[in-house]
């Protein structure tokens, strides 16, 4: 097997089902979290669109796993697209059992094709680590292979915003530049390596990382957009991309207007 293709079977409904619990514990007691709308997910393949938050020890995926589960029960499948990095070493065995699939476009195609729901991150790594300064900001980094992945496996795409995750620590800078000079970009593909000021360690490059403050993460789930009934059989993957993009900015701009403290919600 490549290591860009994943077979879908790793995917174990028994380990699903044994750390659900652990995930609601720390998702509704420790993030308090609250998620919006997971019932306009549709039946069948939907590629569910989010923006990406909290830097390396980002939430926001046990968050949306479970409120997922509590919607449509554990015997749903849920994959969730990621970074090839948690797929070093034993974490294949591990991520796999809990349907995490690599980033490539063959894995979310054939999962989208059996049926089952299928989660990314377009704005990946740049977006996971932007300041805490933008952290009601959609921002994919110009990534629009997603809407490519819709298409040809012929399903929905629903939205899906959260805030919160930028304020479990403070995200104090970009880091592209850094990046770029430890050549982070060509061995790991990470562009950003950014300060961040959190607890027990302060001010840290990510490493050792800092334990998440309990920042309230509140999610909200858009209507489905079909892709084809709005733009046509043949649509520029810029302009849909763009309107995707607008619609989640719209949702987030709303989400932050109600946020009244940071970190406490």
């Amino acid at each position: 097997m490549s290591a860009g293709t994943f077979d879908l079977t790793a995917r174990d409904e028994t380990w699903v089902k044994r750390v659900l619990p652990v995930l609601r514990l720390v998702a509704k007691k420790y993030f308090r979290s609250e998620v919006r709308g997971m019932d306009k997910v549709p039946d069948g393949g939907v590629l569910l669109v989010s923006n990406h938050s909290g830097g390396l020890m980002a939430f926001d995926v046990p968050v949306i796993s479970v409120a997922f589960a509590d919607e449509f029960g554990a015997e749903r499948p849920l994959y969730t697209l990621a970074h090839d990095l948690i797929f070093t070493g034993a974490g294949k065995d591990v991520f796999g059992k809990f349907g995490f699939l690599p980033a490539h476009p063959k894995n979310a195609v054939a999962a989208l094709e059996a049926g089952a729901a299928t989660i990314v991150f377009p704005g990946g790594e740049w977006e996971v680590l932007r300041p805490t300064s933008e952290s009601a900001t959609i921002d994919f980094h110009g990534r629009t292979g997603y809407i490519r992945t819709a298409l040809e496996a012929g399903v929905p795409i629903v939205p899906i915003v959260t805030i919160g995750g930028q304020e479990t620590q403070l995200f104090l800078n970009r880091g592209d530049a850094l990046a770029k000079l430890l050549k982070l970009d060509k061995l790991l593909r990470i562009d950003s390596a950014p300060f961040a000021f959190g607890f027990p360690f302060g001010l840290t490059a990510h490493f050792p990382p800092n334990i998440p403050l309990p920042s309230k993460l509140v999610t909200e789930v858009l209507d489905p957009i079909d892709i084809t009934a709005e733009f046509g059989t043949n649509p520029d993957h810029d302009e849909v991309d763009q309107m995707i993009r607008k619609r989640m900015q719209h949702a987030l701009d709303g989400l932050a207007r109600e946020r009244r403290f940071p970190v406490l919600g």
